[in-house]
């Protein structure tokens, strides 16, 4: 690829990630949910709306340790996002689930989240949603640090 085209890719890259960020903090933090951040949400997200999670699953699924995510717990708990118990079967392990309140904001940032997709594919025949899927991939296994030892 021509030193242009790495430019331009680095450019748009770069703008990209930007502009999601900002989008979507925009979008996600409305009048209803101005008590939290945008990383509050993430950590909604990955708490989910099925089983209860443990504090370590979510720390590993966000990439930060368990004490780093205590304190957005903390804060997330006493705005009544969610609520802790320690489980039943082994007491060392603390389980997070979402309130109504908490569901509400997952709700709330998942819609975004699919209007952002719908919005990013539309148009794109097969074979176009192929390669940016591959593309997306690639992109991904840099940053999870399988192809960034160069």
């Amino acid at each position: 690829m021509g030193k242009n085209n790495n430019i331009m890719l680095n450019a748009l890259l770069v703008n990209l990630f930007n502009r999601v960020m900002d989008t979507e903090s925009k979008a996600v933090i409305t009048e209803q949910f101005k008590d939290i951040t945008n990383n509050d949400m993430h950590i909604i997200e990955a708490i989910g709306i099925g089983e209860p999670r443990s504090m370590s699953a979510i720390a590993k699924m966000l990439s930060v340790t368990v004490g780093t995510l205590t304190v957005n717990m903390n804060s997330l708990e006493k705005k009544g996002y969610l609520v802790r118990e320690r489980s039943t079967e082994d007491k060392r392990v603390v389980l997070v689930t979402l309130t109504e309140k908490g569901r509400s904001a997952f709700f709330h940032h998942r819609d975004f989240h699919k209007a952002m997709i719908k919005s990013a594919v539309k148009g794109l025949d097969e074979d176009e949603m192929k390669a940016l899927i591959s593309c997306l991939e690639k992109l991904n296994r840099f940053f999870e640090g399988s192809e960034n030892k160069d």
